[in-house]
């Protein structure tokens, strides 16, 4: 039985399709950042200063607005980590699975985002609001 050495060009081929997925999923993660600040920015162009909320259905409205955006802010971070894992991962089965850890987290953090509603509604039944 004879043994050929590997050659470099078989050595780098796979790095090179990993580099290349991984720049494909930094350019499309930038490209939606981008859409997203630049469709938002109209929303923030409000200058007015900030006033303390009036009442406690003001303050719990606040509350349910940024638990929703902060929650679901974080799942679409872990959607994103996962499936660059997952593209990078290269059938890596330890990888595969960190990438569907990832999305099964996305799922919980997408779900809490829902729920933040109820939440906020329950905790205002509570203090009385």
């Amino acid at each position: 039985m004879r043994l050929t050495p590997r050659t470099t060009a078989s050595r780098t081929a796979p790095r090179a399709s990993a580099v290349h997925c991984f720049l494909v999923a930094v350019v499309l993660a930038f490209t939606i950042g981008g859409m997203c600040v630049l469709a938002g920015g109209a929303a923030h162009a409000d200058t007015a200063p900030v006033t303390p909320a009036a009442t406690l259905d003001a303050v719990l409205a606040n509350i349910r607005t940024w638990a929703m955006g902060i929650l679901a802010g974080l799942a679409t971070a872990f959607l994103t980590l996962g499936g660059v894992r997952y593209i990078l991962g290269g059938g890596d089965p330890g990888e595969v699975e960190k990438a569907k850890t990832a999305f099964k987290t996305a799922g919980i953090g997408y779900g809490l985002a829902v729920l933040a509603p109820l939440v906020v509604t329950i905790l205002g039944k509570i203090v009385g609001g």
